[in-house]
C-alpha cells in the first residue's frame, strides 16, 4: 500500500517578521520546504502540501508535488483534514514544513514502527537540551499514555524531558476518523492535530513514540531558530564532505549549500562560501575568502584567494583564478590563467591562455550583454579592455593598456592606446606652480 506524506505549509511566519512565507526561508541555500521534501521523496510514495490562500510562491516551490489550499486557517488538524482526499488507503504521515531537518532515516523508522502492527499511531519525539514550553510525551509500559501541552501540564509532567515533535503516522482510515472527531473547544477555537493522540488512546489504540535526535526535530519560528538550524545543517554538510575525502583547514569558517558537490582531494581554505549550484572537481584548491555560486570548477584548478565565481562560470582542468578575479557566464579552457584583478564576463577562453592583471571584458552596453571570444595560447596584456562583441584569435597578443574594439586575427599582435608624449622639464615647473598655490 502507498505511503503518503502530508506537509502542512500554510503558516505565514509572523514571528519571522517577514513578508516571505516562513517555509520559503532558506537553510544552506535551500528553502525549509525543499529540505523536508528532499527527505520525504526518499521515503514516501506520494507527497501532498497544504498551503494557505494566495501562497502561489509556496506552490511553485512544492512542484511537482500537488498542493491543496486551506482557505480558512482553522488549526493544524483542519489543515490535515483538508488533505484527506489525498490520503489514499495506506500509511499517512502528517508533517510540518517549519520542521524541515527530519532526515530520511528517521522518517523510515517512524513508518516501520507504525507498520510493526502493535500501535495504531506513531509519533516523533525528542529530548531537547532545554525542553522549555514544548508539549510533553508521557509514556508508560513502552507506549504513549498522553501528550500534554506545557501550559496544561502539572508540575510532575513538566519534569518529563521527552517532547512532542508533532509528526504523526497512522493508517489512512484511522487518521481520517480521528481528524473528523476533533473539536475546536479551546480558547482559540482551532482544531489541533495533537488531539489525535488522545483520540487514539481513548479508542483503545496503542500509541508508539519514536525518539529522534533533537537537532532534527526543533521547529523554526524565528530568525534565531533559523540561524540555529543553519548551524546544524552546516555541521552535517561539512562532516559529509570531509568523510568523502575533502580537506577543510578550518571547517567552521566554510559555508556550503545543500547541493554543493565536492570531489575527493579538494582542499578548502578558511572563509570560503559556496552558494547554490557549485561543483568542484578532484584535487582542486579553493583558497581563502572566495565566494562561489552556480559554477563548475574542473579537476586540479586553483581558485582564489579573494576570488568570485558567479553563475555560468565553467573552469576546465588546471585553470588558475587568482586574487580579486571575478568570472561570470564564462568558459575557461584547460591551463588558462587569470591571476590578478580581472573581470571575465560573458566570455569564452581557449586553452593555455594567459589573462594579464587588470583585464576587463566590457560585456554590457547598457541594454544588452555581448560575448568576448579569446582563443587558445593567447596572451592578454595587463590592463586590457576587450569591448564586446570581439574575438581574439589563437596565439594572439594584446599590448598592455590596450582598448580592443576590433577582432584580432590568430597570432597577431594588437596594441590600441594613446601615443605617449614626453615634455622635458615640465615636472619641475608643475611642482613649482603647485607649491605657490594657496592651501
Amino acid at each position: 500500500m502507498a505511503r503518503t506524506a502530508v506537509i502542512l505549509a500554510a503558516g505565514l511566519g509572523t514571528r519571522m517578521k517577514s513578508e516571505l512565507p516562513k517555509t520559503l526561508h532558506k537553510i544552506a541555500g535551500r528553502s525549509m520546504l525543499r529540505h523536508l521534501l528532499a527527505s520525504c521523496e526518499r521515503v514516501f510514495d506520494r507527497i501532498v502540501v497544504v498551503v494557505g490562500p494566495e501562497m502561489e510562491a509556496v506552490q511553485r516551490e512544492a512542484a511537482p508535488h500537488p498542493c491543496i489550499v486551506q482557505q480558512e486557517r482553522r488549526g493544524t488538524a483542519h489543515a490535515a483534514l483538508v488533505a484527506a482526499p489525498e490520503f489514499g488507503d495506506g500509511e499517512v504521515a502528517i508533517l510540518y514544513a517549519d520542521n524541515p531537518l527530519i532526515r530520511p532515516a528517521t522518517l523510515s523508522r517512524l513508518l516501520e514502527r507504525r507498520s510493526a502492527g502493535d500501535a495504531a499511531l506513531a509519533l516523533l519525539a525528542f529530548r531537547p537540551a532545554d525542553p522549555g514550553r514544548y508539549g510533553r510525551v508521557i509514556t508508560g509500559n513502552g507506549y504513549v499514555e498522553r501528550v500534554v501541552e506545557w501550559t496544561d501540564a502539572p508540575e510532575a509532567d513538566r519534569k518529563e524531558t521527552l517532547c512532542n515533535a508533532g509528526v504523526l503516522c497512522a493508517n489512512a482510515a484511522d487518521m481520517l476518523r480521528w481528524l473528523g472527531a476533533i473539536r475546536a473547544d479551546n480558547a482559540k477555537g482551532e482544531y489541533y492535530l495533537t488531539d489525535v493522540v488522545a483520540l487514539a488512546c481513548a479508542g483503545g489504540g496503542r500509541v508508539a513514540a519514536v525518539e529522534a535526535p533533537a537537532e532534527e526535530l526543533a521547529g523554526i519560528n524565528s530568525r534565531r531558530e533559523l540561524a540555529a538550524a543553519e548551524a546544524v545543517v552546516q555541521s552535517w554538510l561539512r562532516s559529509a564532505a570531509m568523510d568523502a575525502g575533502v580537506t577543510m583547514i578550518d571547517p567552521g569558517s566554510v559555508f556550503l549549500s545543500a547541493d554543493t558537490e565536492l570531489a575527493p582531494d579538494v582542499i578548502i581554505e578558511p572563509n570560503v562560501v559556496f552558494g547554490p549550484g557549485v561543483k568542484v572537481g578532484q584535487g582542486a584548491e579553493i583558497h581563502a575568502f572566495t565566494h562561489l555560486v552556480g559554477c563548475t570548477i574542473g579537476p586540479h584548478c586553483s581558485v582564489g584567494p579573494h576570488a568570485r565565481l558567479r553563475p555560468g562560470a565553467e573552469l576546465g582542468e588546471h585553470v588558475h583564478i587568482g586574487n580579486f578575479v571575478e568570472v561570470k557566464a564564462a568558459k575557461l579552457g584547460a591551463r588558462t590563467k587569470a591571476n590578478h584583478l580581472t573581470y571575465l564576463g560573458d566570455t569564452d577562453v581557449g586553452e593555455a591562455t594567459n589573462i594579464g592583471a587588470g583585464t576587463i571584458t566590457c560585456n554590457y552596453d547598457g541594454y544588452n550583454k555581448h560575448r568576448t571570444k579569446i582563443g587558445s595560447r593567447a596572451f592578454i596584456g595587463s590592463d586590457t579592455a576587450l569591448v564586446a562583441p570581439v574575438t581574439v584569435g589563437d596565439g594572439a597578443i594584446t599590448g598592455a593598456g590596450s582598448v580592443i574594439t576590433e577582432d584580432i586575427p590568430a597570432d597577431a599582435f594588437a596594441v590600441a592606446r594613446g601615443k605617449q608624449v614626453n615634455k622635458p622639464g615640465r615636472a619641475v615647473t608643475m611642482r613649482e606652480k603647485l607649491q605657490r598655490k594657496p592651501r
